[in-house]
């Protein structure tokens, strides 16, 4: 049996410990509003809210990832169209609460409560929400996408 010298133990640790912190740094930036599995709006198929114009629930066994949230799908076409431009098709705001993007706070969402506005999802924490955002929407969503960008890489619970 072959045994490793002192030397190429350490740099055998040393490329397995690096390649695992660079793994978790990979993920540190991520913002999105996922459960605990990183499944993205509850599972439902992002590419159905513009296509069926309704969220419908899509199949853990059709799916991509996409900046460390796992989304599912209805069909492998809606599968193929997303990873061919996951930005048209991904919520807003990392899948937060689109309103409450607007006022500074990422709040998970109720993946049924939504609208398309210009060839964008955006996903509300609930009724409420909505209805705080229709009236404003236009400049909610330009408070909004600056704000994203300020905190789009801090922990909700730090907000």
């Amino acid at each position: 049996m072959k045994t490793l010298n002192p030397l190429s133990k350490s740099l055998k640790t040393l490329v397995l410990l690096s390649g695992m912190l660079v793994s978790s740094l990979s993920f540190a930036g991520i913002a999105t509003d996922t459960n605990d599995n990183d499944v993205i709006l509850s599972g439902y198929d992002t590419v159905s809210y513009f296509t069926k114009e309704a969220p419908v629930q899509g199949k853990s066994d059709i799916s991509a990832v996409y900046n460390g949230a796992i989304y599912h799908f209805t069909s492998e076409d809606n599968r193929d169209a997303f990873k061919a431009d996951p930005a048209k098709y991904a919520p807003q705001y990392g899948g937060f609460c689109a309103f409450g993007t607007s006022i500074s706070q990422k709040i998970p969402v109720d993946p049924t409560i939504y609208e398309v506005l210009d060839g964008k999802l955006y996903v509300q924490s609930g009724a409420k929400a909505m209805e705080l955002w229709v009236p404003e929407k236009v400049s909610r969503i330009t408070s909004a996408d600056k704000i994203w960008v300020e905190i789009k890489d801090i922990a909700a619970d730090e907000l």
